[in-house]
């Protein structure tokens, strides 16, 4: 096994937090919070030597294993004790999107979503059930990815109830009213990157849809970043999950963005990812079609989720105006909102042409 301080790096993560003095006190940091980690839930390294950890955009996740006739400690969930001894440290760059991750999975309790097995939130550490990494439904072709997504969403629409997780994690109604305020001043601000009448049309939907969702009665709880890459196969072999059901066909969501509020505010992400996998001939009409599949494989309103889609994709294009070097994450964003809005713009790249999602920027 390798010894704490030898874990590296990934260069992705030093490029993207190696150039502010708070990136890099983390980045400097790490090793001491594996470390800590290790100790506090009594976990053996499981990186072969000169193997990086796996890391997503703001968190490294390093392979590990429970001791033998060991549990992870004291602040490990009860599930620790019956799940697989194959297990991932994950620590996380802090902000505000990893503060409620620990309480949406234990909601959830591996049924749907990753198993969570311990959690300490001054290292910002989540020790969770191992996935296989090298398996996601972005490789699956989009048919069979249909079912799969529709059924994890399903899984993953809790009611809330009385339990004190759900305290922390924020309303989609309360998102929609703070977008009202908040994009026709970053519109002007930015120097009205694109017609009026497509910022009207996000408008329209946070007024009519935040005030709906908010007496609708029907809430749940959302992972609001459900992509394809953030959708993993669990381990041939693993545990049932957590209320003791098998795994839906094997697969289990990650990295939630959890919110409350109306389920098809879960459909955005599907549709900005793969779209160049869209019909060459009518790619506004696959792109509508997808919106309409995703959503009956998960029981949703489909005219819902087009609204809360085109809503979504309005506010990351100004905040993709914001940024120098994501001209062509806003290109996408702008087609994929003004498409959904029936009113594709003019002079922006064929889909085919836009950048994936984090292939943009230099």
């Amino acid at each position: 096994m390798s010894q704490p301080a030898d874990i590296p790096i990934p260069p992705d993560l030093s490029r993207r937090y190696g150039g502010t003095s708070t990136g890099r006190d983390w980045l400097a940091a790490l090793p001491r919070l594996v470390r800590h980690c290790l100790d506090q839930w009594r976990l053996e390294l499981d990186l072969a030597p000169g193997a990086l950890p796996w890391n997503g955009h703001g968190a490294i996740v390093v392979p590990v294993r429970l001791r033998a006739n060991t549990g992870a400690g004291s602040e490990a969930s009860a599930a620790t004790a019956a799940a697989p001894r194959a297990a991932v440290l994950k620590i996380a760059f802090p902000h505000d999107e990893a503060l409620v991750e620990p309480q949406a999975l234990a909601l959830w309790n591996g049924y749907g979503a990753v198993r969570l097995m311990g959690h300490d939130a001054g290292a910002g550490a989540l020790l969770l059930e191992r996935l296989d990494a090298a398996r996601s439904l972005q490789d699956v072709p989009l048919d069979e990815a249909v079912p799969v997504w529709g059924e994890l969403v399903r899984r993953l629409g809790l009611v809330p109830d009385g339990r004190p997780e759900w305290r922390d994690i924020d309303h989609v109604a309360a998102r929609a009213e703070q977008w009202s305020d908040e994009l026709p001043e970053s519109w002007e601000r930015l120097g009205r990157p694109f017609p009026r009448w497509l910022l009207e049309a996000a408008l329209e939907v946070c007024q009519t849809r935040g005030a709906v969702g908010r007496r609708s009665g029907r809430d749940v709880l959302v992972h609001a970043d459900l992509h394809y890459l953030n959708i993993l196969a669990r381990l041939r072999g693993g545990e049932p999950e957590g209320d003791g059901r098998e795994p839906a066909d094997g697969w289990a969501a990650i990295d939630p963005q959890p919110m409350i509020g109306e389920a098809e505010f879960a459909v955005a992400p599907v549709l900005w990812n793969r779209i160049g996998e869209l019909s060459r001939a009518d790619p506004e009409r696959g792109l509508r079609e997808r919106c309409r599949d995703f959503s009956m494989a998960a029981g949703l309103d489909s005219e819902v989720a087009r609204q809360w889609s085109l809503a979504r994709e309005v506010e990351n294009a100004l905040w993709y105006a914001s940024k120098p070097r994501h001209g062509g994450d806003l290109a996408r964003s702008l087609w994929v909102a003004s498409t959904l809005a029936g009113r594709t713009l003019p002079d922006l790249p064929a889909p085919h042409e836009l950048p994936a999602p984090g292939e943009a920027a230099g």
